[in-house]
Formats: structure tokens, C-alpha cells, sequence
């Protein structure tokens, strides 16, 4: 452990093992290290008697269940947009020969307290039971203007600047209602809260054009992906990917203390006595806690159920976006299901999350709404864990903290902030331009 390295990274979650896969293919030096014995972290894969130790603090969980083995149960379940960034990063890194993909069967919104189809194209607009006649045709109209809407042409601007315009102005010129603004900003443009309406409509549109290419790219009911066997897989294959590049993985490392220099920039990395030297430390909340600060909470039950989500056309895989004004709240619920059609729990099985921004201390009744939609459940497992975000300048420490992971049950957010980070570090933009058709997902059902 006695050699320098370009960058040490500490925690093995999937916004490190990312970074610290493409740092490699970059040609930096990397030591990966993790005081688990596993992979993951905060979103690390669990079996079922694992699931049943870390929730219910033994490892005896009912035999109807099934076998212990054929579950893969994320705890941080986020799918992947078809088109969006992480697909992107995994076609760019090349992990994808590690991966194989299935489609997600639907993506659905729930509105007056039922559960609908998402919208995603004039076409589906004008079939969807969530609109009336008239608000049809005005949110197709809007549909057509965000389809052709192309940053380089000014012709289909329509006379608006969307780095200036904000969403409100856009969606006002269109005479939308308040009930096709709810399912357009939170279920397509996927925004957690209500925030997005007063800044400028680029990032809107450019999010509800992902949506529709992503939705095209696989002609399934959805725009999402998911890796089968789950997320887990991710982790491994970003470390596999390292390895190749010559970054060296160590798990099981205990304590791991940052060394810092006299003037606190971050030198190296303590574990066990021995130190490793480097130039850039990048890690988890949980390594640097006095670099960091508390501000938020997130609230989730996970559900092990002999059933589809009803109302999803059961959908073996399904994302269900509750939007706050439907629930009086002050930012989106989010309902999530895998099945064994994702090998993610035996035959007949599916997993179900319920997730939520925590508003209370108490998460059986804040996240009802949500667990009523699921039906009968056969095992619940309540949860909440703190979000944190760094505080330090990177610039004086040399230290690269990831925010933890937030509630929504995709995986746009936690993309940027890898992003982001990725450009701390190195001083680059990541450059993703790359050819969408090398990463494929089977639709046929199996």
C-alpha cells in the first residue's frame, strides 16, 4: 500500500465504483477502497436473509418466500433512462460487455387517485384517459413544440429563448392546466418538486425530449432500463473495469482515515497501520462526516409481494410517480416494482418500494398513499436514512465528497452529481457522446 496514487476512493456505492472507473479509463492511477466486506455501500444488493438481518435482526425469514438466493433486492432501486447519462457512461466506459439489460414494462403517474399510462407523445396525448378533449389537444399541441424543438434551429423556437423563458412562461403560452402540469413535470421531465416552473425551460424541455427518445429507443411502455440480477451488478462491473485499467480494489479495509498535510490538503489514506499517498481523495459522506451536513431524510418501505402493482397492466416492471400537489405534499412519492422477469426474486415474486422525501418522523403513515396502491403485501419493511451533502471547498482539501442518494427511483439526479464531480476533479467536461445502439435491452417478455 506503500505507492502513490493519482486519486484514493473510499466506499464502493454506485456513484464512487462509477467515478472511479471512468477516472481509470482516463489513465489515472486509482486505489479503491471500501471498509465492507461487500460491494455497494448505501446501494448495495441484498439477498433475502441478509434483507431479513438488516431489517429485522436475524436471518430467519418464511420459507414461502422462497429461496434466499433468488433474491436481489436493491436498496437504492433506480431505473435507468434508455438515452440518459448513466447509459451513457456505461457505453463510454465500456462496461456494458459486463451487463445485460431488460426493459422496464411501464412508467405510470397516479392523478385524482388513480394510477395512469404516462403520456409521453401527441400521439398518446390524444388517447390518454388523463385529459379531457380540449386539454388533449392544447398539451398535443405542446407535445409537437418540445419534439421539434432543436437548440441549433431557431425556426422552432417559436419565438422564445428557453434559457430565459421560464417553464411557467412556456407552459402558459400553451393554456395548459394544472393537471397536465403535474404529469408533464413530474412523471416526464421527472422534477421532484414544483421549483422547476420559475427557472429557465431549457432544462424542461431538454428532460421531456429524453423521456420521448428514451420511450422510442426500445418501443416498450417505457423509457426505462434495468440491469438483470439488479443493480448490484454495477458496482462489480465498474470494478472489473478498474482492474483492467490497472486501478487496484481493496475491500475489508477498516477505519480508513484521510491524512491531510499542514496546509489541509488530503496526502493519503490510513487503514490498518499503512499508508497510501495520494493527490485527490474522493468518497462517501460516511468517510469525511465532518465535511459534510445533514439536509434531508428520506422515508421508504419495501414490499416482497405474489403479485403486479394493480392498475400497471401487470407490468412485471413499473415506475409509479405520484406527484406532490396530489397528495398535498412538498415534493413527489415515488412507487417502484421488479419482478423475477428482472431475476431479482424468485418466480412469482415482486419487489416493491415506496419512497418519499421524509415531511414527518413517521414513515408507516407518510408513505401510505403509496404502500395502498401496492395491494396485498406479504412482508413490509420500513426505513429511513439522512441525506447528506459536502460542505468543504474542494479546492483547499483535495477532497471530492459525493451527496447521498435521494428518493426518486431513477437515475438522472444521481448522474449529475457524478458528473459534476467528474468535472471537479479532472478540470473536463465528460465527453458522452457515444453510440447508443452498442448498449442493448431485451423487451420479449421471458
Amino acid at each position: 500500500m506503500d505507492e502513490e496514487y493519482d486519486v484514493i476512493v473510499l466506499g464502493t456505492g454506485l456513484k464512487e465504483c462509477i467515478l472511479s472507473g471512468v477516472l481509470s479509463v482516463d489513465g489515472l492511477k486509482v486505489l479503491h477502497m471500501d471498509r465492507n466486506d461487500y460491494y455497494g455501500g448505501e446501494s448495495t444488493s441484498l439477498n433475502l436473509v441478509q434483507l431479513w438481518k438488516h431489517f429485522k435482526g436475524d436471518d430467519k425469514p418464511p420459507e414461502n418466500l422462497g429461496a434466499s438466493r433468488d433474491y436481489n433486492v436493491d436498496m437504492m432501486p433506480k431505473f435507468m433512462m434508455a438515452n440518459g447519462g448513466l447509459v451513457r457512461i456505461l457505453i463510454h466506459t465500456k462496461v456494458t460487455k459486463y451487463l445485460n439489460f431488460k426493459a422496464v414494462d411501464g412508467s405510470y403517474v397516479y392523478n385524482k387517485k388513480k394510477i395512469y399510462k404516462v403520456p409521453a407523445t401527441d400521439v398518446e396525448a390524444l388517447k390518454s384517459p388523463l385529459m379531457g378533449l380540449f386539454k388533449k389537444r392544447r398539451a398535443r399541441k405542446f407535445f409537437i413544440y418540445v419534439q421539434d424543438y432543436d437548440e441549433n434551429d431557431p425556426k422552432s423556437h417559436e419565438g422564445m429563448d428557453l434559457n430565459k423563458v421560464t417553464a411557467r412562461e412556456v407552459i402558459s403560452k400553451y393554456g395548459l392546466e394544472d393537471d397536465t402540469i403535474d404529469f408533464i413535470g413530474h412523471a416526464l421531465a421527472l422534477h421532484k418538486d414544483d421549483t422547476y416552473l420559475d427557472q429557465p425551460a431549457i432544462s424542461f424541455v431538454k428532460r421531456m425530449k429524453l423521456y420521448a427518445e428514451s420511450l422510442a429507443r426500445f418501443q416498450g411502455g417505457s423509457p426505462y432500463i434495468y440491469p438483470l440480477y439488479g443493480l448490484g451488478e454495477l458496482p462489480q462491473a465498474f470494478a472489473r473495469l478498474s482492474a483492467v485499467y490497472g486501478g487496484t480494489y481493496m475491500l475489508n479495509k477498516p477505519e480508513c482515515k484521510v491524512e491531510f498535510d499542514a496546509d489541509g490538503k488530503a496526502i493519503g489514506v490510513t487503514s490498518e497501520g499503512e499508508t497510501a499517498k495520494c493527490k485527490k481523495v474522493v468518497c462517501d459522506p460516511s468517510y469525511l462526516p465532518d465535511r459534510v451536513k445533514k439536509v434531508g431524510k428520506v422515508a421508504r418501505a419495501i414490499c416482497i409481494m405474489s403479485h403486479p402493482i394493480p392498475d400497471t397492466d401487470k407490468s412485471h416492471s413499473a415506475q409509479v410517480i405520484l406527484p406532490q400537489k396530489q397528495l398535498g405534499r412538498k415534493s413527489d412519492m415515488y412507487l417502484f416494482c421488479c419482478s423475477y422477469a428482472h431475476n431479482v426474486a424468485p418466480k412469482g415474486k415482486y419487489i416493491a418500494f415506496v419512497s418519499a422525501e421524509a415531511e414527518t418522523d413517521n414513515p408507516e403513515t407518510e408513505l401510505k398513499p403509496g404502500v395502498d396502491l401496492l395491494g396485498a403485501v406479504e412482508e413490509i419493511f420500513y426505513d429511513t436514512y439522512d441525506r447528506y451533502v459536502p460542505t468543504n471547498d474542494h479546492t483547499a482539501d483535495n477532497c471530492f465528497i459525493s451527496a447521498s442518494y435521494d428518493s426518486t427511483t431513477h437515475f438522472e439526479t444521481t448522474v449529475n452529481d457524478v458528473m459534476e464531480m467528474y468535472s471537479k476533479i479532472t478540470g473536463k467536461v465528460l465527453d458522452l457522446s457515444v453510440d447508443l445502439s452498442a448498449a442493448s435491452a431485451s423487451a420479449e417478455d421471458e
